[in-house]
């Protein structure tokens, strides 16, 4: 039998021996010496494991699961521990990487993978900078409260509230500038749910058709069809 064709046929059945899996995610944990990774997600609003390793003396992980369209994902660590740390993430199909530390597990998380998480990350660094100004915020009117002035008090409540209007007005603006993403449907469902009818209808309808059609999509138009009926009802 010609030597190519023995290589290649041995070639096909090793790949064919080995399990295919829609996701990988895989990465290191700096530090970590034992303790169990989790990967999970939600399902009916429950968290629930989808794999998981046991660490001991390896730094290194990997984990699988299926998926059928881009959703978050979460990476868990139980440190033997009464805490656990976890970090979101939106994954696709394919291989996403996340690289953190045992110190600072959730913080230090570096998340390398599907478009979706880019799109989440440029999100999130924008909101971060608006739940800094809340916690300065918290301060300010912690000292006011302490020092007695009601009318800075007002002052205050009255920029807290501004900027919640910001922040909605953002996502919402967010969410129809990237209607080509998984993440403008699981913006509206998990950040501005219980924003006005219009405006999550609004987002719903500028979705592209393959976003229509992915898990969120899915469930922001059942999520949109449930408050109309409600509407009607009442």
């Amino acid at each position: 039998m010609n030597k190519v064709f023995l290589l290649f046929l041995v070639c096909i059945m090793i790949s064919c021996g080995e399990k295919q899996h829609d996701l990988t995610v895989k990465g290191h944990i700096a530090g970590l010496k034992k303790g169990t990774v989790y990967l999970k997600k939600l399902n009916d609003s429950a968290l629930v494991n989808v794999d998981s390793l046991v660490m001991n003396g390896n730094s290194n992980f990997e984990l699988h699961s299926a998926i059928e369209s881009p959703e978050i994902f979460f990476l868990f660590l139980d440190k033997n521990s009464a805490q656990e740390d976890g970090i979101s993430f939106f994954a696709d199909k394919g291989i996403t990487e996340i690289n953190s530390t045992l110190k600072n597990f959730t913080y230090d998380a570096e998340i390398k993978g599907s478009e979706q998480q880019k799109v989440l990350d440029d999100y999130r660094k924008m909101i971060s900078k608006f739940n800094g100004r809340n916690l300065d915020l918290i301060k300010d009117k912690f000292d006011a409260q302490r020092e007695g002035d009601t009318s800075k008090i007002s002052t205050i409540e009255k920029q807290y509230d501004n900027i919640i209007k910001r922040r909605y007005l953002f996502t919402v603006n967010f969410a129809l500038n990237n209607k080509d993403s998984e993440v403008a449907p699981y913006l509206a469902l998990s950040e501005i749910y219980n924003a006005k009818l219009t405006l999550l209808d609004t987002i719903n309808k500028s979705l592209t058709p393959k976003v229509k059609a992915s898990k969120y999509g899915k469930e922001l138009q059942t999520f949109i069809d449930e408050i109309k009926a409600a509407e009607k009802v009442n």
